[in-house]
Parts: structure tokens; C-alpha cells; sequence
């Protein structure tokens, strides 16, 4: 069956004459010299065209290497920027061919302004060189018109965002690594238009230290985490849902898109910092320094399982306090937890971790099934564990082989709670899938006078007695957190 066509015109290519066709289902295809078939995705390819005399000049981003016929994928998912030159044999060609690609450029859906975050202060100070060499070439072939904006201190861009005039954008994108993405969240999350605001997409560029959302976009569709696929996957303009966990402690609330941790993993991503002089480094090096000297926390985990799950834990009795009203924007998610089945798992714990998404850096699958927009977070609790188990167990968090150790349980769940009154000295992990948490975290098991840290996206919610900077003011108190998290809330740019 003979394939059908939008537009189909001869034009020059290297001075030979030949048909540039653009087919209904999106393929640019010509020949080259008259020898070489030659094809273009203009929905997975094509950033856009221009055109000067009757020279049409089509910009696109291909798999990197070789000679290259027709669209596909190269043996290590790299890219490439590259321009096709086409001169129209005629005017009328030239605006036939012209009117019918932007048309189906247009019919996709691209965004044609953006307002674009960069964080010069995040990771290595790498994302102002990311923006000039990497993303904006790639806007300007795409002719997406943006506005740039630097953050200049800490939660700048959830000020901005607070206060943004939306209609006059698309999309958001933060080059940076997770902590605009957060800081961006939050700030939409505090609007009076709260509902409307979160539909626009927001986009990541990896830029950072932990770059793990956009690391799980990639990665679930086979692509290698790099500026190139991340801003290809923003202008291509598909979108998805996000789910959105809020952690509040009476009218305090913190809006969380990537995961939540308390003790071994918090403890390591918040106190190496002391060693950051020694680069990405540090955290292998602290890891070992802490697991040498494990400590362990005193608390316990409520929760109501998911489906397949029931037979987890000892029944409970549980409840969650209300977020307390806020004067403005998102009052927190609406749902009735009573008359559930809880359950419960009692402590010590080596480490409590959260997670929304598949990985919480670029090395670090720590919830291989976590999903985008399922409405429930995945809880992996560390109990009892040998040590030497558990050095092998934390190499495994590169692959999310650790969910396999006999000494992991990953389990889906509803609603979790966790409080506090533990006095069992054992190690093991469990994975779940929550909905709701209650946390009320304890003293060390070692020492009653030294408690942990709590973090949340990379950002430190509360520091307790004893702990590292423990004099510096937190946005949360050590004690009693609740979790609950809201399916599909925000939106993405996502690469399918």
C-alpha cells in the first residue's frame, strides 16, 4: 500500500534534484545525490526549521555516529545536533513545503515560550555552562522563545514561583538538580490558583548532584541521563503526572516529590557534607564510616497495606491529626483514613526511606518499582542486618539489586504511620508502597541524649538532639510528621 502524504515538492540537496515528502505519520524522507534514502522523525527528531531565500534549513537532534540513513538509536543513546539543507525549486514550493511542516510541528503540541531556573550554585557550578552550551542551542533550533531567570539564594525560585505570571508560559524548566524542582513545587503549591498552576509542566535538566527525578524519566524509557535527552524531552512537550507527598507537622507543610529518609541514608546524605571537599566521593566514604559504627533509632511504622500485602505487620489501631488550615493555597489532600487496616512494624531502625520515584540520584536506584503517578510512595525500612550484609547490600543500590537481599521487604501499602516507642535491637529491611505516613522519630538506641536527622528532596526538615549543625533552625521540630501523598498532582515533561 502506497504510503500517504502531506506534502510531497521537488527540491535541491548537494545540487542534485530530488522529492522532499513529509508523510502523515510524520516522516521528512528524501534522497541524497539520488543514491542515499534518507528520513527524519519530525515528532522524535525535528527541532524546527528556518529559512533564508529559498534555502529551508531543518534542525534536528539524531543518534550520534556513523552515516546515517533513516531515524533510530545509536549504540550508546548519545545525540548529536545536526542541520539538512534543502533549497525549493520555486517559490510556491518553498512556501507549500514551509506552511505544511510548521503545521505539523504546530499540531504536536511543543511549547513555544518557556521560563527557565538556573542554579549557578548546585552540584559542581556546572549549570550556567549546561544552559549556554547545551540547552539553549537547542531552544533557539527549536525557535522556543524563554526567559531565563538565575537563582541567587536559597528558595529564590519558590519566591518566583509564588508570584509568576503563568499565562505567559508553557512550561517551567530548572537546570539544575532536584532542589528547584522542589523549591518550584512548593512555590506553585502556595498559590491561591494552586489547582491551575500545577498543571503547567515542569521540566528538569540534570545539572546537580542528585539529578534523581530526571534520571527516572530517562531511565524508564532506555535513555542516558544528559542535558541533550532532558531538554530534547522538554521541547518535544509530552507530559505526565507526578504524584506529590505533603509532610506537615500542625499548619507547617512541606511539599515532597522525590522521598523522604530518616537515619542510615539521611545520616549520610546530610553529614558528608562536612566532606564535600572530597566530591561525590564523600558519600561512598561516609557510608563506610557509618555502617562501621551503625546506629540504630527507636520508633516504630504504622500502615495500611495495599492490595497483596494485608499480611504485613501486627494489626493497630492508628489515626492522622488533620493539616491544620493555611491561610493561602493547597489545604493538603482530602481523604478519610478511619475505619482502615493498619498495621505495624516495631523497630529499632538502621533507616527509614521514602521514595516517589525509581531513583533518588543518578546512582542510586533505591525503589526499582516505584511509579510516577501510582499514589502511593515505597517504603524500605532497614532493620536487622549484619554489617558486612549490608556494605553489600548498599552497593547494590547503583542496579536496585538491594531489594532482593533476604534482609529487604518491598512491599506496596496504603497508609503508613510511624511513632516512636521501640526498644527491639533488630536490623532488616523492609520496602513498602504508602500512601499516608505518620513518622515520630527517636533517640539513638545507644545514647537517649542523640536523635537523628530527618530529610526530605535533599533539604533537612528537622535535625535532633546531638546531631550534625544541630543548632541551625529547621523548617520542622523533631517529632511527629505525617505523610500523605496526592496522585498525579503536578506535571512533568516526560520523554514518551
Amino acid at each position: 500500500m502506497e504510503q500517504q502524504h502531506i506534502v510531497s515538492d521537488d527540491v535541491l540537496v548537494s545540487g542534485g534534484k530530488t522529492s522532499l515528502t513529509l508523510s502523515v505519520d510524520g516522516i521528512l524522507q528524501w534522497s541524497d545525490g539520488g543514491l542515499i534514502h534518507r528520513c527524519l522523525s519530525v515528532e522524535k527528531e525535528v527541532l524546527g526549521f528556518s529559512k533564508v531565500g529559498r534555502l529551508i534549513t531543518i534542525r534536528a537532534l539524531v543518534p550520534t555516529g556513523g552515516d546515517r540513513f533513516c531515524f533510530g538509536s545509536s549504540g550508546d543513546g548519545s545525540l548529536t545536533r545536526k542541520s539538512f539543507l534543502f533549497e525549493a525549486v520555486n517559490e510556491n514550493s518553498l512556501r507549500n513545503l514551509c506552511e505544511k511542516i510548521q503545521a505539523y510541528i504546530d499540531s504536536l503540541g511543543r511549547p513555544k515560550k518557556l521560563f527557565i531556573f538556573v542554579n549557578p550554585f548546585g552540584g559542581r557550578k556546572s549549570a550556567s555552562k549546561i544552559f549556554t552550551n547545551d540547552v539553549k542551542p537547542i531552544l533557539e533550533d527549536a525557535n522556543i522563545d524563554y526567559t531565563l531567570q538565575e537563582t541567587r539564594y536559597q528558595l529564590h525560585a519558590k519566591e518566583l514561583s509564588r508570584s509568576l505570571d503563568l499565562t505567559k508560559y508553557d512550561g517551567i524548566i530548572c537546570v539544575s538538580g532536584d532542589g528547584i524542582l522542589v523549591e518550584v513545587v512548593n512555590g506553585l503549591l502556595e498559590r491561591e490558583d494552586w489547582a491551575i498552576a500545577l498543571k503547567i509542566p515542569l521540566g528538569v535538566i540534570p545539572a546537580g548532584t542528585g539529578n534523581g527525578m530526571i534520571k527516572s524519566l530517562l531511565d524508564s524509557v532506555g535513555q542516558p541521563c544528559t542535558p541533550l535527552h532532558a531538554t530534547l524531552a522538554a521541547v518535544r512537550g509530552h507530559k505526565r503526572c507526578l504524584d506529590v507527598a505533603t509532610i506537615w507537622q500542625g499548619e507547617t507543610a512541606f511539599f515532597s516529590v522525590l522521598m523522604l529518609a530518616w537515619g542510615l541514608v539521611s545520616d549520610i546524605d546530610i553529614e558528608s557534607e562536612k566532606y564535600r571537599w572530597m566530591g561525590s566521593a564523600r558519600l561512598d566514604f561516609y557510608a563506610l564510616k557509618r555502617i562501621i559504627r551503625l546506629r540504630k533509632y527507636n520508633g516504630s511504622i504504622s500502615f495500611v497495606p495495599a492490595p497483596e500485602f494485608e499480611n504485613v505487620g501486627e494489626a493497630s489501631i492508628s489515626s492522622m491529626e488533620p493539616l491544620k488550615p493555611r491561610q493561602h493555597g493547597y489545604q493538603g489532600p482530602k481523604f478519610d483514613l478511619k475505619n482502615l487496616n493498619w498495621k505495624k512494624i516495631d523497630g529499632p531502625f538502621v533507616s527509614v526511606w521514602l521514595h516517589n520515584v525509581p531513583w533518588g540520584a543518578e546512582n542510586t536506584m533505591a525503589a526499582p518499582d516505584a511509579k510516577f503517578e501510582d499514589g502511593y510512595l515505597d517504603l524500605i525500612v532497614v532493620r536487622q542486618c549484619p554489617k558486612l550484609a549490608l556494605l553489600s547490600l548498599m552497593s547494590e543500590l547503583n542496579n536496585g539489586g538491594h531489594v532482593k537481599s533476604p534482609y529487604v521487604m518491598y512491599i506496596k501499602a496504603m497508609h503508613v504511620k510511624h511513632s516512636t516507642r521501640l526498644s527491639c535491637f533488630d536490623i532488616r529491611v523492609f520496602h513498602e508502597q504508602v500512601k499516608a505516613v505518620i513518622l515520630e522519630p527517636g533517640s539513638r538506641t545507644d545514647d537517649s541524649m542523640k536523635e537523628g536527622i530527618i530529610d526530605s528532596d535533599g533539604e533537612v526538615l528537622a535535625r535532633g538532639k546531638g546531631t550534625y549543625k544541630s543548632n541551625l533552625k529547621s523548617l520542622m521540630s523533631y517529632d511527629k510528621m505525617q505523610v500523605v501523598v496526592d496522585q498525579g498532582l503536578a506535571t512533568l515533561y516526560t520523554p514518551i
